[in-house]
């Protein structure tokens, strides 16, 4: 369901459904809605839209599929998509169900890829505390891992990252498979100049990656370094609620809305975004790129993508620190947004990556 824009990969399918309305394209959009409920907004950029149930639990559970894919099958979906000959765009290896079905083996059809998602579940199971996600997250890598080696060489398969693109043609044998930048709801590079007056952490924290990231921040980089550092998002847990408030200069504030959010980067002199995952792109770092001053990040945050020239780098809290203390009085200005425009508006143009899916897509 690609609204509320509330985290990443939502945010881009809904940027893909207002990106491809604008290029003329008459979208019949089928999503699976498990407690947003149906949202008229989508009406705005599509001919149709279905809506169908998401089988929770021990009724999408399978043996031999992932449960992200299972728990999608849908009869009632499957028939209508067969009753046509349009060309499907799948977004995410969740919603690829139908190529179990004979129905659909000649059809034209391309998959969207967010991440190795076989990867993927072992970071949340490296990350996890819980002993029953723990061992959910493992079984889900291990049948994903089986399940993207099918799935590669089935459809044309595209990725958000040169590296995910290396992953599907050199280790899973894919046939077709291309990067095509995310699609972002900003196209207007509006970082403040000057100072601000804080350093920010925000993501989902109720993934165990953004989880871990942010204590990891708290834990090992601001614990000794006393200035003001921020952790925002969503879903936050009591324990790290705890830890952030653990000191006089860092806090959390949990659940903020979108424009507060905003305003949040906006203000911040450094945004800080480790990553411990590798795939995919980080839409949070490209919010923070188009709307915020300095960036700090990791290796990992930024592999596979053309953002290394516009972030500082560092990997130990040594190396995050000295970086930091760099950067906290140092005015953000005209020559790094310069940078900026030239590498952002190059590569996350989105009238031109609609206009490049819509060339994969119709081959």
């Amino acid at each position: 369901m690609p609204y509320p824009l509330d985290y990443g990969g939502v945010i881009d399918i809904f940027c893909t459904l207002q990106s491809l309305h604008a290029a003329g394209v008459e979208i019949i959009l089928h999503c699976f809605e498990y407690g947003r409920g149906e949202q008229p907004i989508l009406n705005q950029f599509c001919r149709e839209v279905f809506y169908y149930r998401r089988q929770e639990g021990h009724k999408g559970f399978s043996f031999q599929l992932p449960y992200i894919v299972s728990s999608r099958s849908n009869p009632e979906l499957l028939d209508r998509l067969a009753a046509d000959d349009h060309p499907i765009l799948l977004e995410g290896i969740h919603c690829s169900y139908l190529l179990q079905d004979k129905r659909f083996d000649n059809r034209n059809i391309t998959l969207r890829l967010f991440n190795v998602e076989h990867c993927y579940y072992k970071h949340l199971y490296r990350h996890e505390r819980s002993l029953m996600k723990k061992a959910f997250y493992f079984n889900e890598s291990r049948l994903l891992e089986k399940y993207e080696a099918m799935v590669a060489s089935r459809v044309k398969i595209l990725t958000l990252s040169d590296r995910d693109t290396r992953y599907y043609r050199e280790v899973l044998g894919g046939k077709f498979v291309k990067t095509l930048p995310v699609f972002v709801p900003h196209q207007d590079l509006k970082p403040a100049e000057g100072l601000g007056s804080f350093c920010l952490y925000h993501g989902n924290l109720g993934v165990a990656e953004n989880e871990k990231a942010a204590e990891w921040l708290l834990e090992e980089v601001f614990v000794k370094m006393k200035l003001p550092f921020v952790v925002a998002g969503k879903n936050p847990s009591s324990r790290l609620e705890r830890i952030a408030h653990q000191g006089c200069h860092t806090c959390l504030i949990a659940d903020p809305e979108e424009r507060e959010l905003k305003d949040l980067i906006s203000k911040a002199q450094i945004n800080i975004l480790p990553s411990f995952n590798e795939t995919g792109v980080k839409l949070k770092l490209l919010n923070a790129l188009f709307n915020g001053r300095h960036c700090v990040v990791n290796d990992a945050a930024i592999e596979g993508t053309p953002l290394g020239p516009l972030c500082h780098i560092a990997e130990t809290p040594a190396a995050i620190q000295r970086v930091v203390m760099q950067l906290y009085h140092m005015p953000f200005g005209e020559e790094e947004i310069r940078l900026r425009r030239k590498i952002l508006e190059a590569h996350f143009n989105n009238s031109v990556t609609a206009g490049n899916l819509l060339d994969v897509i119709r081959s």
